[in-house]
Parts: structure tokens; sequence; C-alpha cells
């Protein structure tokens, strides 16, 4: 056990090899994989490209692991990320990365994801709808604009599904594994499922010919063919969706002194994690191109027509289910898309209080969220705030426009936390590292370069998003110099 900052419990070290990398591949896989690939078709044009920007997704991803693997090892705390930039950068970037976390990276995903589960949900229960208004408020006149608050029922079923979780969470960090571990399994094996059934269905690959016409040659949605640097631009943007359905993987060092022999744990199932969910979404997408072709029409009359480009509502994991199973397609996938937004949902609240735990114990966040409960030796404050934050950002129903804000800022911090390795291996020369990465200098130097350009490619075509998000950022420095004023 670990002792608390506050002196009231202790954590203690409950994972595991086996649920430290549950927690990895069941944060990563939410419901990005099974709607993500539509956009990203619209904007490449072309399947050969479309699986080079989940292939370069992944390899970004691990290199990111790998590299964040030496971190962990040097400081395996809780706070993880944030503690890597404050023991790099100081104090004010770690807070700004914790600031981001809650305000909109880890509240805002559990929002999105949590009304994920419930519009899967009204598959079976049409009770809950978006259509279905509860409570209504407005309108309101801004700027010429016509606003109107809605409450809805599948903003109520999410609701529910985060205060049961934070719930049972409260309860104990072994009752959080044994969720996390029961349906990271279940989300896996039916991931699989569908990507076996998909190869096996020789006679159902309606793809596979229409997609190996023009394979690697991108076009945009009105015929135009891309090509150099305005190609470069719009692959940077359409990796967004693939990098961020691989996004949450580094939510495990935020449990760090809840991990068994975490100097090597981390690093192991940072790496494992990661490795097996690009190899499960490559091979998803895969079987999506020789179910379906790439390019249809939005007034397509089937799936087959509609193609990966406007399958209904984006849902490509379900019109390829279509093709598998036949109309009862659509009900199997909802049933693998709740399990798996149930799993992510879990994942990230389980992980999030622990970084709002290491800002509460350096004196820049609430101070309750940095207590642990003496009985459950869980940061049971730090639960409830987020949950709180969260539940509103669910009620807004803005969660969706901020994190397509926040994009470019969450990548900036993954550069960031990279690029800590070549400070600390400069100004820490002799620091024990249980684990080193492997090709350094190259592989950090890899990410953060292909990382920037990302960066660039959105600054270029989206600087709306770009500007916001570091707008975002820059909105904690107020609340850190307040919280540091206090604490003097």
């Amino acid at each position: 056990m670990t002792a608390s900052a506050s002196g009231t419990g202790q954590f203690t070290r409950a994972f595991g090899l086996v649920d430290s990398t549950a927690m990895v591949v069941g944060s990563m896989i939410g419901s990005g994989i099974f709607i993500v690939s539509a956009e990203t078709a619209r904007y490449l044009g072309s399947p050969g490209w479309l699986l080079v920007s989940w292939v370069l997704a992944g390899v970004m991803t691990v290199c990111a692991a790998l590299c964040y693997g030496e971190l962990a090892s040097m400081y395996p705390h809780a706070g993880g990320q944030y503690v890597f930039l404050r023991e790099a950068y100081g104090k004010l970037f770690g807070f700004l990365y914790g600031w981001t976390l809650f305000a909109v990276i880890q509240c805002g995903t559990i929002a999105a994801v949590a009304v994920g589960f419930a519009k899967f949900l009204g598959v079976f229960v049409p009770f809950v709808s978006m259509s279905n208004v509860l409570f209504q408020a407005g309108p309101w006149t801004f700027m010429t604009h016509q606003l109107v608050w809605q409450f809805t029922t599948t903003q109520l079923v999410a609701l529910i599904l985060i205060a049961v979780l934070t719930a049972l969470n409260c309860r104990g960090v072994k009752t959080g594994a044994i969720i996390q571990v029961t349906f990271t399994v279940a989300k896996t094996a039916a991931l699989f499922l569908l990507i076996a059934l998909g190869f096996l269905c020789v006679n159902k690959h309606l793809g596979l010919q229409p997609n190996l016409q023009n394979f690697w040659q991108p076009v945009s949605l009105t015929g135009e063919s891309l090509n150099g640097t305005h190609f470069l631009a719009v692959l940077a943007l359409a990796m967004v969706g693939p990098l961020f359905s691989c996004d949450a993987w580094n939510n495990i060092t935020f449990a760090g002194d809840e991990v068994k022999d975490a100097c090597r744990t981390l690093a192991r199932s940072l790496a494992m994690g990661t490795a097996v969910v690009t190899l499960l979404y490559l091979l998803a997408n895969v079987v999506y191109l020789l179910l379906l072709p790439l390019h249809g029409t939005a007034t397509g009359a089937d799936v087959v027509q509609r193609g990966i480009q406007f399958a209904s509502e984006d849902r490509v994991a379900a019109a390829a289910a279509q093709i598998i199973f036949g109309p009862i397609g659509a009900q199997i996938m909802a049933v693998a898309i709740m399990i798996s937004t149930f799993g992510c949902t879990n994942g990230l609240i389980l992980a999030g209080p622990r970084a709002y735990y290491a800002m509460a114990s350096d004196g820049v966040f609430f101070k309750k969220a940095g207590e642990l409960n003496p009985k459950t030796n869980v940061p049971t404050y730090g639960l409830i705030i987020q949950g709180v934050w969260a539940a509103i950002l669910t009620t807004t129903g803005s969660y969706g426009n901020l994190l397509e804000y926040v994009i470019f800022a969450a990548l900036l911090f993954y550069v960031l936390t990279v690029m800590a390795l070549f400070v600390l291996r400069r100004r820490l020369p002799d620091a024990e590292r249980p684990y080193k990465v492997f090709g350094y200098p190259f592989m950090p130097a890899f990410y953060v370069v292909a990382a920037s350009l990302i960066m660039i490619g959105q600054m270029w075509l989206s600087p709306q998003f770009s500007g916001f998000g570091l707008l975002i950022i820059l909105s904690g420095l107020p609340a850190y110099f307040m919280w540091t004023r206090a604490r003097r």
C-alpha cells in the first residue's frame, strides 16, 4: 500500500499485468472503431489510404506508449501524465494538462461515450431516444441564433450510467478492476468475432472488387484528385478519427500507485495493450473493405449502395454486420457497442480521479480530491467531482463540440510528454530507469515529428478547432494562479 498525501487512506496495489492491460485495451476500445472509418473514408476517398491512416495511427500510438513506459518506470505514481509533465517542465505545464483533462478530455469523453451507450440502448428500448424530450427551456436569441435547451431520455440513461459506475468505483479499486476486465474480454471477443466472420464469409465480400479499382487514388467527395501538400493536409485531418479511436491508452499511468511492480508492469501493459488494439483496428478495417465498397451515395437504398462513406449515421460496423447476419446484424452490433461503451466508460471513470488526486496533492485542484477514503482507499471525492462535471456536460449536449475542439490540445500534450524523454535524459542522466525505450532517440523523434505534422495539417484546414483547443488550455491559467495563491 502507498500512503495517501492526506493521511486518511492508502492506495492498494490491486492491478496486476492482466488488469493493467485490460485497462489499456478497455479504455481504448469505445465506439470509435465502429463509426470513425466513415468520416476517414469521406476525407480520403481511397481504400489504400484508409488503411494507411489506421496503420499510421496505430504505429504512432504504440511508439508513444513505449515512450510513456520509460516515464512510467521513472515515476510510477498516481497522476501519470500529469506527473511526467510536472517533472519535465514544472508545475504549471502539469496543471494545464490536468485542467484540460478534467474540463474536457476525460469528463467530455465520459459524457460522449455514455450517451453513445444510451443511443444504442435505444435500438431495443424505443423510449430511449434523442427525440423523446423530457424537459425543454428556451428558445433564447444569441447573435441572431435561436438556442433551445432540451433534456432527453437518452441523456437520462447516460446520467444513470455515469452515476452507477461512479458509485461502483467508489466501493474500491478491485470492484472497478473486475468490471474492467470482464467488459474488456467481452468487447474484445465481440470485435474478434466480427473480424473472423468477415474474413470467413468469402461469398459476401461485396466490397473486394470495387475497392481494388483505384486502390491508391485519393479523391474528394466531389471527385477531385488529392495531390501534393493538400493531400498531406487532408491525410492529417483524416487521421484525427483513427488517432482518437486509439486514445485513452495512457489512463493506466494515472493509477501508478495501484499497480503491482509498477516500474515494469506499466511499460509492459502499455506496449501489449496498444499493440493488440492496433492489430484489431487494422483487421476490422480490412473486413469493412472486404464486405462494403468504400465509395457510395448518401441516397443509396441499402448498405452496399451507401458504402463505407455514407453508412447510415456512420455506423460502418453495423453495415458490415448486416452483410454477414442479415437484418438482425444491426441489433447484434448494437449489443457489441453497448458492451464496448460500458467498459470504456468504466475505465475512464476509474482512471481520471487518480490524476486529480495528484493535482490536489500539489495544491492546484480541489483539496478534497486529494483525499482517499479510509475504508475503500479510493479518491471518493475526486470520483464524485468528476461524475458531477461529466453529468453537467451530458445535460448541456455540448460535449461533442468540445471534444472536436480539444483534439488539437490533447495531441499537443502527447507531443510534450514524449519530448519530456529528451528533457529528463539530459537533466537526470543517472536517474533509475527500470525500462528504457528502445530505438532512442529515433522512436520518440518519429512520434514528435509525425504528431506535429498532423497538428500543422489541423491548423491549416481547421484553424477554428486548433485555436479553440489552445483557448481551453489557456483558460486554466487564471485557475492555476488562484489555487497557487490560495495555497501560499
